[in-house]
């Protein structure tokens, strides 16, 4: 099999594929011939050894996958090779084949394609959670979606807009602002810009947004606590910008507004049922056309992981990067 082996903390750059052995498959694993893999900004910090989780070397990044079931382990039930699976394997998606726990797959539907797949297992999830678990999102309400041009962030505006809220975006740039409109957005601005603030009030007939969808943080979590509604939900995603903001209580206390965090990773944890229930309404919605992963136009091989990931990180592309590991370069 080929792979990215990371041996050593480095630049994305530095990324190559080589040949490696295949790895067993052991009890309660599954061997997944990987047709395509998501890419994700921790991967960049991860390989840099800036993220908060560190592998021991030598490791194969890749968080999301999607493929065809090969060899099945001991133990297994739920399923069978020849099953077409997405996977949240926590790494080694960035490969030929990857071998990963069958509790962390689930089989796709058949209208669902191989990249969407790979685009699914992590962003959709965190924007189902967030909106219908930690918000408790409601028909006509308003959805404020930052950064709605990214993974998150048009998961975030496909998710509202199925649950029946209107939909506000911001994003940079006038492209990516036609992004978030054909995702369902039903206003787009530019939070690089000023007034953005006032134009969400504006749209909003001065009652601001119900829900906001925040996965950016800093001066973006500053002013949409300028716009939140009376009893409006933060949702916290992540912090893009670089900076965590330190909110200014009197604004939560005035608008009796709730800050709420959305930790996905961690419901395998604490509430593992939600992890089925979660993936079953976002396939029911797949396969009844009212979500769709956006996939940037470019489709990377995977000796062209580093280029992949330089693109992400400079904010070159919107939606969701996809590497193909079994296409040539």
């Amino acid at each position: 099999m080929r792979a990215v082996v990371v041996d050593e903390w480095m630049e994305p750059s530095g990324l190559r594929a080589i040949e490696v052995p295949s790895k067993p498959v052991g009890t309660g694993q599954v061997r997944v011939r990987v047709h395509a893999a998501g890419c994700n900004f921790f991967d960049i910090l991860m390989v840099q050894g800036r993220y908060q989780v560190r592998p021991p070397f030598p490791f194969v990044p890749g968080a999301e996958l999607a493929g065809v079931v090969t060899e099945v382990g001991p133990g297994v039930t739920s399923l069978a090779v020849g099953d077409r699976v997405l996977a949240s394997a926590g790494m080694g998606a960035f490969a030929t084949e990857a071998v990963v726990p069958a509790s962390a797959c689930h089989r796709m539907p058949d209208s669902m394609s191989f990249e969407e797949g790979a685009a699914l297992p992590i962003v959709y999830p965190t924007s189902y959670a967030a909106l219908v678990f930690r918000a408790a999102l409601a028909p006509g309400e308003w959805l404020l979606v930052h950064a709605a041009a990214g993974g998150v962030g048009l998961a975030a505006v496909q998710i509202g807009k199925a649950l029946g809220a209107r939909v506000i975006a911001t994003a940079g740039g006038e492209e990516k602002l036609g992004i978030a409109r054909r995702a369902g957005a039903e206003f787009a601005f530019d939070y690089g810009s000023e007034g953005w603030v006032e134009k969400v009030k504006e749209a909003t007939g001065g009652h601001g947004a119900d829900v906001i969808y925040d996965p950016v943080g800093g001066d973006v979590t500053d002013q949409s606590l300028r716009c939140i509604a009376w009893n409006g939900r933060l949702l916290v995603i992540g912090f893009a910008s670089g900076r965590i903001p330190e909110v200014k209580l009197n604004r939560v206390l005035l608008k009796n507004v709730s800050i709420v965090g959305l930790h996905w990773g961690a419901h395998a944890i604490h509430e593992p049922a939600r992890i089925p229930e979660t993936f079953a309404r976002l396939f029911e919605l797949h396969s009844a056309g009212r979500i769709a992963p956006e996939i940037f136009p470019r489709r990377y091989a995977l000796d062209e992981l580093p280029e992949a990931l330089a693109a992400l990180g400079s904010r070159r592309t919107w939606g969701k990067v996809i590497v193909a590991p079994n296409a040539a370069a």
